[in-house]
């Protein structure tokens, strides 16, 4: 059964209120995304309420928003015998997961205006001692990634990935002892605590760049870099948030190439004397017998 026809034999005889048919409508522009949302996620992408969300579950006759979810799962995947998706279906989710992606990384690589800021913030944090790097929650990852190479090019980075007193001490810390700007990860769904740290930085008189997924972002900061997210899995996946954080490292390395050449010589030493690292196989010429 093909999805169209799927989702207007679960809405045939049904009448719905215009609310309501907002809902199905997104339904069926963007099922293979919505399958995965929450009530809380398809209300907001269908801009409605949640409970329009359990309301329209109920008007077609399930007991709740994820029985409705559940039945309609197999119109993308696909069900086989054994009522399990099969497998053809669950390749085309990933290949459409995997072609999002691609499209996010595409539409960072065409906004050519980027390349001048994130030159110009690189110099702003290469300067910056220390350099404060805040990721609460599933930001944290990417927050965590992105200090651990700018560590290697600069002198005092201070990564700070829980919320709370410990978020607070530190960004007063980082400020006493010099620190002029923040970055931070604010990746969906944007933590509460993030913000609230956000606010607190710009208090202590920090300037605040931020790496999100949109331009218009519900809290503070001087510098935004937004990337999309790929929101066709279970989870959110940021290949173009991290392509954007190592773009941010490299213009850091660029605005001090003294300092970045000098400390990555040392970083080398070091790991070389201490055998660090394993180098990987040499990769056999199938071509030599």
């Amino acid at each position: 059964m093909a999805v169209g026809d799927g989702i207007d034999e679960l809405l045939a005889g049904r009448r719905l209120s215009p609310v309501q048919r907002r809902i199905a409508h997104y339904l069926g522009e963007h099922l293979s995304e919505a399958i995965f949302l929450s009530s809380v996620e398809l209300a907001e992408r269908a801009g409605v309420s949640q409970p329009s969300v359990t309301r329209f579950a109920a008007a077609l006759g399930f007991a709740g928003y994820p029985e409705l979810r559940q039945a309609l799962r197999p119109l993308v995947l696909g069900v086989g015998g054994d009522g399990k998706p099969d497998i053809p279906g669950e390749r085309a989710l990933l290949r459409n997961a995997l072609d999002a992606e691609i499209r996010n990384l595409a539409a960072l690589r065409d906004r050519g205006e980027f390349l001048a800021l994130i030159a110009e913030l690189g110099v702003a944090l290469a300067a910056s001692e220390p350099l404060l790097v805040v990721g609460v929650r599933v930001s944290s990852g990417l927050a965590t990634t992105f200090a651990y190479y700018a560590r290697r090019i600069h002198p005092d980075v201070r990564l700070l990935t829980h919320g709370g007193s410990e978020l607070a001490d530190g960004l007063h810390s980082a400020r006493r002892a010099g620190a002029a700007w923040v970055l931070a990860v604010v990746l969906p769904r944007y933590p509460a605590e993030a913000v609230e740290a956000l606010e607190s930085a710009k208090e202590l008189g920090l300037r605040v760049a931020v790496i999100t997924d949109r331009s218009v972002v519900p809290f503070p900061a001087d510098v935004v870099l937004d990337a999309p997210v790929g929101e066709r899995l279970v989870f959110d996946s940021h290949a173009a948030p991290l392509a954007l954080a190592m773009l941010l490292v490299e213009a850091m390395a660029d605005a001090a190439p003294l300092r970045t050449q000098a400390r990555l010589e040392e970083y080398e030493r070091m790991t070389e004397q201490r055998g660090v690292f394993v180098d990987p196989p040499v990769r056999e010429d199938p071509s030599v017998l």
